[in-house]
């Protein structure tokens, strides 16, 4: 059976350089974008893909200075779905990063929050329910009624009541 391809977000260097080294990857900026004062977009190449004439290659000093100036984070995965190893990765900002990671915080949050509130809405309804049924039952000996209202008794004999199924003589 295939297992879930799962991404996550590195920003330590050592743990970056380390994956894209597994991979054979080559800390690299895009030419047209590179000049002597100025970086570059930044990308990670490997060997044998589409970036050979497009990238140049740069120290990992170079690089790592750069991601940190931007306040990037790297998404990674580890295996393909087909449990194969994955090269895909993608720059992010870390505040993108950050904040969806708090959305799904909170949204986890109001998910939880509203279950319990489902929960103790379903238990209330259900006492509530509870509480009217023993009250009709002990309201059914009561003469007192409402004019114009038919008791239990009465509904049963004119075979409007459908509690016995049964109509009365």
């Amino acid at each position: 059976m295939a297992s879930r391809a799962k991404s996550r977000t590195l920003t330590d260097h050592e743990k970056i350089r380390r994956w894209a080294e597994e991979r054979g990857a080559r800390p690299s900026t895009v030419k047209r974008t590179h000049s002597d004062d100025n970086t570059g977009i930044i990308r990670l190449d490997f060997p044998g893909y589409s970036g050979e004439n497009s990238l140049e290659e740069i120290s990992w000093d170079e690089w790592f200075e750069d991601f940190d100036d931007r306040n990037l984070a790297l998404i990674v995965q580890d295996e393909t779905a087909d449990g194969e190893q994955s090269n895909f990765n993608k720059l992010v900002s870390r505040e993108s990063v950050e904040s969806d990671s708090e959305n799904t915080s909170a949204t986890r949050k109001r998910r939880t929050s509203s279950r319990a509130n489902a929960s103790r809405t379903s238990q209330s309804q259900k006492a509530n329910a509870s509480r009217a049924g023993r009250g009709a039952s002990a309201k059914k000996g009561s003469t007192s009624r409402s004019s114009g209202s038919k008791s239990h008794a009465e509904r049963k004999t004119t075979g409007r009541g459908r509690s016995s199924g049964k109509k009365a003589a």
